[in-house]
């Protein structure tokens, strides 16, 4: 034997596997204690090493070759040599991608699965590395680590890479060598020994999180966590089965589900049953939402697509799309229940939409059932088995629907609860009061109903019973099922049909078990067990099927003891079961089969069905097949069943036998009909005859009268159909025989059908007799008014008054006056019409009528009298209506005055007499606040505009809430202040200090007191809250006493604020010196100089001037001493103080004395010449230049001395000469004196300045030909300034001859845009069509679209790109325009127009097709709807289409202003009696109302338009449309038609698609249908096509459109149809043409 050198185990195999130092490698057997050797080399055996799914092994060997062997026959890997490495592979791993090799050469080699190296580690000239002497992969095969000298080196392996990247190594000193590495299995814990014995465990993870403090998430790998409850400790290992790396782990659903992503994948598990799952997933952002209502599947809903996960399964198990995503609207059951012959039940329950429900076979991916509800539906579930469903609708009504036989059963009403009882069919549901429960719900009649008080919450089972948790207030209470009936359901389940037999008999027959019973008859005896169901239907005492049964199955025991076979296989057995469950042709099939054509002749013969026999006679070939149909025949003859006989006659060819047993049956009808059917018949006249008096014998006077019409007796044919009635065949027979008896006739027939209660036909019948007296009693009584109206209306008023009043009473009482009324007043019953409209309390139009016929004061009387009548009703609406009509207003606002009805009162008050209003309101205020009903008087004052006068009102009753409130409503926050100031001052103390606080008034409050010198206020409210305002408070008291002349006690009250200056400065003002001084002295020291300043300003106005200067000294003030000394012209003293005592200033003052004995203009000329004539040129410029406009104003003067100035510079001082003419040409340039300037710059070379000056001076002529002459490069320089001085000075008309596009931008900044496009269209087609853009962007913008369009209009609309955004915010603004009357055609026939044309040159561009180009043919479409609406408005017989348009245009409401669309179309769907979709309409308008004021559509319900192609998401406009009233009104209609049943509040669906009749789109099928070109709906079957566009229209709306175009000739209508063949060419068919 060898030694072992290696051993391993891999996964998921029964056996191990060892190598040998003689190159073997083994497979050990564990059961059989045997080995095999399994591969056999020279070479030691050095490694071995396992796949991480365990599927295969390497083996390393001494030589360096590497050897594979897989378990799986069917592996795609070779077994055998791999590669062959360096050295002796010590260290060898598999991973998932790659084998990892190392060994004493240092150097770490990665081969693929083929053996070919890929990646390379040497650290062969590393000096500290040793030898590898081992490694190991982790179990997920992402990382291997190799054990050398105190060192593992780790390698990861990079998914996005795709190649291994080497991690920090681990050194560990003095470990020395390692010789063995394990994996703990979970990846989170690596084990390592060493030469010397150590064993070291080292943690592996990659990060280590905490989740929600209750979840420890541990990162072992790439794609592998560890997820461990840190309460439990329970640990579940999550990884990829495709290795992708999890990026994110969440955990829901009560802390029992897992969900982690991946890039590409996600992984599903549920932690309680360890099952894990992963799917492939698309990244959708994180917008899925994740339902684990259903422990066995996760629901995951996605952008409207629900995905199935079954828990443990890599796949997903099903998905559909669903738009209701409920835990309660979606029913799972995954294999729930053990079910006979069913392996996989996985059946899942869903809505399609808001009312139908499909059922699914998720294993088959079949859809098994479909429900329609007339109800939207709010609960469902499929029982264990799948084939049962419950649901339940929004009106609480329960129903059942099975799955198998298709079948719908209703259950109960007002159910508020219900559920399946688990493990079982049975089903609670609560009603009400009562407790029902289903025990069979395959007889969902049969129903135990007991009564219980609570809500039924909930079913348990525990300990064998089931109970049913009700909950009654605080105390929650149990009722028991019955466990019996329970388990019968359960054995049936189970196929134990013995066990349900035993189970039955131990219970009294009652209803339920009665049902009980039936049901497992037919389970038992559809399954052959005929035993079972004899005695299930002996049970139910159904005594012949129970006999019958016993009989067969004592020929079954019969067969089997003759046979030795099982009896009930026979087929003589299964064709008595067949019988017996009527499936006589089965039973048939079977015995013919078997050749027993007596038997099968027999069967048919004992139920008396003869036609079988004979069918099977013939079929097999019967000998005697002739007497059996004798005997058939005389079998019938002898029971009385001669038509049978006679057919069976007819059958054989013998008419004439066939017929006289016809007549025997007493049939002569049917002899009658085979007479007419065979000619050869009809020429026997006796038979003609016969049969005619029998058919009159039986009292078909219409046949005889055929057949002796047939026989040409006309006048017996006449008298038969007058007295069968068969006045139509009388009719024709006398038009042809006795014409002068068609009249007659018509009436006669009119007469039979009023007696018949037919009087619509009668009408007509009336009409063609002459009867016209007839035919509107007949109308009347058929309540055919519209025809009794339209019939009255040709006669003469006179001879049908009596029909007038009965069909005007008609329409009175259902509410139809005008017409109504119309009727009275052709017949001259005025008086019957007023007294109608009174009735009705429509006394408008009854005073129009009543004044035609009757006085004015009778009818000013008659309306008085009424008024007060009910006046004394309390009718006070109606009576103030009468008042008005009268023209007594005054009586109306005296009637409210009496009842106190002050607000309708006033409303007249406002009406009729507005200069008095604010005086009412007053005088109203005092008599509410007199009678103690303040908030009344309030308003009355508010509306009075003495808003005051409340706040006064209140103050006086101390009402100070109410008055803090009317002040802050109406004075602003300042009165609100100040009645909050009034309050707190009536409370004081504590109260008021609160009181201002709460309204963070304390400061504020305090100013007011001292502004008000309420200082005592004031002080409390501060030594209570404000300590700091104190001292302010004092201040301001103190100027409030020195104000008052209370010196002293200011002079207290200033030192109290800190301010003992201001109290010094009183003092002072007041010249109190002694006092100034001592309180300076005492208090502030350094005011005591203030008192001095202010003794001696006193001594100066008294000219004391010795004193003033002492003071002043005193004070160290010595600059006011000379201040003073100036102002008073005492220059010496001034000087001798300054010499005195600012000796720093004498300089300064003999400068200032020089200045004030200075000189005037002529005085600086002399000067200027002396300084000239000396020589002292420097002074003499100098002094030149002093003389300005400000001392000499003589300008011919200032310009000689300037250019003496500057002579002299040029010829003494040149260095000054730019400086000085500078200065001059800056004066010269001050007093307007530009062009001495500009040549006095030229003159100096100064070319640039002489050019800048002439531009200033407006000398453009110098400044361009100083330019052209002396510096050329100035030209273009003096050319731009002087295009920029014409912007400047708004010159378009000069700048038009040097810059063109200046001018254009000239005219455009100014609005001037005529001229502006004028002088576009004269450059040229591009530069007019960029400034009509912008002039077009400049209307929009300024609210003028329609200009704009009509500016579009008269100069065209090229399809620029640059364009579109103008034409695009042009078709929103004439979109959102309120067009109505004259002003609409016109716009959206010249909007469409345009667009015609911007599409149609589109279309012959690169545009073609685009984004842009759809989106103008949308506007185009819009655009033509709106303009073949306007124009089909104005005429009336058009007002069909005219709604059909609107209710199109609903589906672009993202274009067009969504609530006036709404409003629209419910306007005319109501003005054609569409009352259905007006109601519908008008409530989208007002949902739409609403969330225009909230800003939101968050709120609005979109379930009325679900499959429909309405947009749900509209911009919604800033303001409504409408006003408040008009909505008001819609609103009430709607509520009103909501409470008409008649009315269906839904859309109406087109039978053909059973879609909204005006959805282009089908949601059944997907198919999009094309819109009508007249109309917008669908166009179907009939439609008429034309010659281009791809566009067509439905044949109806076409014709009805150019018919009523022709009829009317509307010109709007008639350019309608002109664009259709522009647009769309001629109709194909010529019919349809114009």
């Amino acid at each position: 034997m060898s030694a072992v050198t290696t051993l391993i185990w891999p996964i998921q195999q029964p056996t191990f596997i060892f190598g040998l130092a003689d190159g073997k490698v083994k497979l050990g057997n564990v059961k059989g204690s045997k080995s095999q050797t399994i591969y056999s080399s020279e070479s030691y055996v050095v490694s071995l090493t396992s796949s991480p799914s365990g599927q295969g092994i390497l083996c390393g060997h001494a030589d360096g070759t590497i050897v594979r062997y897989t378990f799986d026959n069917d592996s795609e890997l070779s077994k055998g040599p791999v590669c062959k490495h360096s050295c002796s592979p010590y260290a060898l791993s598999w991973s998932l991608t790659s084998i990892v090799a190392a060994g004493c050469d240092r150097r770490v080699m990665v081969y693929n699965h083929s053996g070919k190296p890929i990646q390379q580690f040497d650290y062969s000239k590393e000096e500290d590395e040793k030898e590898f002497m081992c490694s190991a992969t982790s179990p997920s095969g992402q990382t291997v680590v190799l054990g050398s000298f105190n060192r593992l080196r780790v390698y990861n392996w990079s998914p996005r890479k795709e190649m291994w990247d080497e991690a920090t190594p681990k050194f560990i000193d003095n470990l020395y060598t390692i010789t063995a590495l394990t994996w703990k299995r979970d990846g989170s814990r690596l084990t390592s020994g060493s030469l010397c014995g150590a064993v070291d465990l080292f943690d592996c993870c990659l990060r280590r999180v905490t989740y929600r403090n209750k979840f420890e998430l541990t990162y072992v790998g790439p794609s592998q966590v560890i997820v461990k409850n840190i309460g439990t400790g329970a640990r579940v290992i999550l990884k990829s089965q495709f290795d992708y790396e999890i990026e994110k782990v969440d955990v829901m659903g009560k802390d029992r589900y897992l969900v982690a992503y991946t890039s590409s994948t996600i992984l599903l598990g549920d932690m309680a049953n360890c099952k894990l799952s992963e799917i492939m997933w698309s990244d959708t952002g994180g917008n899925e939402k994740f339902y684990f209502e259903n422990q066995s599947v996760c629901m995951i809903f996605n952008a409207g697509e629900l995905t199935l996960v079954e828990y443990g399964i890599n796949d997903i198990l099903g998905s559909v799309r669903t738009e209701v995503m409920n835990p309660h609207l979606i029913s799972v059951r995954i294999n729930e229940r053990k079910q006979k012959d069913i392996e996989q039940c996985k059946m899942l329950a869903y809505l399609m939409d808001l009312q139908t429900i499909s059922i699914m076979d998720l294993s088959s991916g079949v859809t098994v059932g479909s429900v329609s509800h007339d109800t939207r539906i709010n609960w469902l579930e499929l029982n264990e088995t799948g084939r049962k469903l419950l649901f339940r609708d929004k009106k609480l009504k329960l129903n059942l629907y099975d799955v198998e036989s298709e079948t719908l059963s209703p259950l109960l009403s007002y159910c508020s609860f219900v559920q399946w009882v688990p493990q079982s069919d049975v089903v609670v549901a609560q009603n009400r009061d009562s407790l029902c429960i289903w025990y069979n719900i395959d007889s969902p009649d049969k129903v135990t109903m007991f009564p219980m008080k609570g809500e039924v919450t909930g079913i348990e089972k525990q300990g064998g019973q089931t109970q049913v948790i009700v909950q009654s207030g605080v105390e929650t209470m149990s009722y028991g099922l019955d466990e019996g009936l329970i388990e019968f359901g359960t054995a049936i389940d189970d196929g134990d049909h013995l066990r349900a037999i035993h189970f039955l008999e131990t219970l009294e027959l009652t209803k339920e078990v009665e049902a009980m019973w039936n049901t497992l008859a037919g389970i038992t005896l559809q399954e052959g067990q005929l035993k079972m169901a004899e005695r299930c239907y002996a049970a139910v005492r159904d005594v012949s099927k129970a006999r019958y049964l016993k009989d067969v199955n004592q020929l079954a025991n019969k067969i089997t003891t003759e046979t030795g076979h099982d009896g009930s296989k026979h087929y003589l057995i299964q064709a008595k079961v067949a019988i017996l469950n009527k499936q006589f042709k089965t039973a048939e099939r079977l015995l013919l089969e078997k050749g027993d054509s007596e038997n099968a002749m027999e069967m048919y013969m004992e139920l008396g069905r003869w036609e079988d026999v004979l069918a099977v006679a013939e079929l097999t070939g019967h000998p005697d097949l002739d007497g059996l149909k004798a005997s058939h025949l005389q079998w019938l003859l002898d029971s009385g069943q001669e038509e049978r006989a006679g057919e069976m006659r007819e059958k054989e060819g013998d008419l004439h036998s066939a017929v006289n047993l016809y007549i025997k049956a007493g049939l002569p009808a049917k002899a009658a009909r085979l007479v007419t059917q065979h000619p050869e018949l009809s020429g026997q006249l006796d038979l003609l005859q016969q049969l005619a008096s029998s058919l009159i014998r039986g009292g078909l006077f219409e046949r005889a009268g055929e057949l002796l019409e047939q026989a040409r007796l006309y006048q017996e044919a006449m008298e038969a159909y007058r007295r069968g009635g068969a006045f139509r065949k009388a009719i024709e027979l006398a038009r042809g025989a006795f014409p002068n008896e068609v009249v007659s006739l018509e009436e006669q027939w009119g007469d039979q059908l009023c007696s018949q209660k037919q009087y619509e036909s009668a009408i007509l019948h009336f009409i063609e007799s002459g009867n016209v007296m007839k035919a509107i009693e007949a109308a009347i009584h058929g309540r055919q008014w519209s025809k009794a109206v339209q019939i009255v209306e040709t006669q003469d008023p006179s001879a049908t008054e009596e029909y007038h009043k009965q069909i005007a009473d008609h329409y009175a009482s259902i509410k139809n006056y005008e017409l109504a009324e119309s009727l009275y007043v052709r017949s001259g019953q005025f008086k019957a019409a007023v007294e109608m409209y009174i009735k009705s309390d429509q006394w408008e139009p009854a005073y129009r009528i009543a004044v035609d016929c009757m006085g004015s004061d009778e009818v000013h009387g008659l309306y008085l009298a009424k008024a007060e009548e009910l006046e004394t009703q309390g009718r006070l609406r109606e009576a103030e209506r009468l008042y008005i009509l009268v023209k007594e207003p005054d009586l109306a606002i005296s009637m409210y005055n009496k009842c106190k009805q002050y607000e309708p009162m006033m409303k007249l008050v406002a009406t009729y007499h507005p200069d008095i209003l604010p005086d009412t309101h007053l005088h109203l205020a005092k008599e509410l606040e007199a009678d103690k009903q303040y908030r009344q008087a309030e308003n009355h004052y508010v509306q009075g505009n003495e808003w005051k006068s409340a706040v006064n009102m209140y103050r006086t009753h101390s009402l100070w809430d109410d008055a803090y409130r009317v002040a802050k409503a109406h004075g602003g926050s300042n009165a609100a202040n100040q009645v909050a100031y009034l309050w707190a001052k009536s409370l004081g103390g504590d109260s008021a200090v609160k009181l201002l606080s709460k309204f963070g008034l304390l400061e504020a409050a305090v100013d007011y007191a001292t502004e008000n010198y309420s200082f005592d206020f004031a002080f409390e409210i501060a030594k209570a809250a404000l300590k700091s305002k104190v001292p302010e408070i004092h201040l301001k008291y103190a100027i409030y006493l020195e104000d008052e002349g209370k010196f002293s006690e200011a002079e207290l009250a200033f030192i109290r604020a800190g301010k003992p200056k201001e109290a010094v400065l009183m003092y002072v003002h007041q010249q109190d010196w002694d006092a100034a001084q001592h309180v300076a002295e005492e208090h502030s020291p350094e005011s005591v100089p203030d008192v001095l300043i202010g003794q001696a300003r006193v001594a100066f106005q008294k000219k004391d001037y010795q004193k003033a200067e002492s003071y002043l000294l005193r004070a160290d003030r010595p600059d006011l001493v000379v201040s003073q000394y100036k102002d008073a012209e005492m220059w010496n003293d001034a000087l001798r103080i300054i010499k005195e005592y600012l000796p720093h200033k004498l300089d300064e003052f003999q400068r200032e004395m020089a200045a004030r004995s200075g000189k005037n203009y002529q005085d600086l000329l002399s000067q200027a010449k002396t300084w000239e004539s000396s020589g002292e040129y420097s002074r003499a410029i100098s002094t030149y230049l002093l003389l300005t406009v400000q001392n000499c104003e003589n300008q011919d003067i200032l310009i000689q001395s300037w250019n003496k100035a500057v002579d002299l510079c040029v010829k003494f001082a040149r260095e000054k000469e730019a400086d000085v003419v500078k200065l001059v040409c800056d004066r010269l340039a001050n007093i307007n004196r530009y062009s001495e300037a500009g040549e006095l710059f030229i003159s100096s070379d100064m070319i640039k300045e002489g050019i800048d000056m002439f531009i200033s001076g407006e000398e453009w002529e110098k400044a361009r030909h100083v330019a052209k002459t002396i510096a050329p490069r100035f030209e273009q320089y003096v050319e731009e300034a002087y295009i920029d001085f014409l912007k400047e000075r708004n010159r378009p008309e000069e700048m038009q001859r040097v810059d063109p596009d200046g001018a254009l931008k000239m005219y455009m900044q100014s609005g001037e845009w005529d001229k502006c496009l004028q002088l576009a269209k004269e450059l040229g087609p591009s530069v007019l069509f960029k400034y009509v853009a912008l002039y077009a962007a400049h209307l929009i913008k300024s609210n003028a679209s329609l200009s704009a369009l009509k500016l579009f209009t008269t100069y065209g609309a090229p399809p620029l790109p640059q364009n579109f955004n103008i034409y695009k915010r042009l078709c929103m603004e004439v979109f959102g325009e309120n067009l109505e009357g004259g002003t609409a055609y016109p716009t959206y026939s010249s909007l469409r127009n345009m667009l015609f044309s911007i599409v149609d040159e589109l279309s012959r561009t690169s545009e073609s097709g685009s984004l842009s180009c759809r989106e103008f043919e949308q506007y185009l479409l819009v655009s033509h709807y709106l303009a073949t609406r306007s124009a089909c408005s104005r005429v009336p017989q058009l007002n069909g289409i005219v709604a059909k348009i609107s209710v199109s245009l609903l589906r672009h409401t993202d274009v067009i202003p969504a609530d006036r669309a709404f409003y629209q179309a419910g306007m005319y769907c109501k003005a054609v009696g569409l009352e259905s979709m007006a109601f519908i309409f008008y409530n989208r308008f007002l949902d739409l109302s609403e969330a225009i004021e909230e800003g939101s559509l968050d709120m609005i319900d979109n379930s009325d338009f679900v499959d429909t192609d309405i947009p749900f998401e509209v911009p919604l406009p800033e303001q409504p449309f409408m006003t408040e009233d008009k909505r008001e009104e819609i609103k009430e209609w709607v509520l009103a038609l909501s409470m008409d049943r008649q009315v269906e509040q839904t859309l109406p669906l087109d039978d053909e698609r059973q879609t909204y009749v005006a959805s282009l789109t089908s949601p059944h099928t997907g198919v999009t249908s094309l819109p009508c070109i007249v109309t917008g709906y669908p166009v179907l079957k009939q439609k008429v096509e034309f010659k281009r566009g791809g566009r067509c229209a439905n044949k109806g709306d076409w014709t009805k459109f150019v018919m009523n175009t022709k009829a009317s000739q509307n010109e709007e209508c008639l350019d309608v149809v002109h664009f259709i063949t522009k647009w769309c060419g001629q109709p194909l068919n010529p019919a349809h043409t114009f």
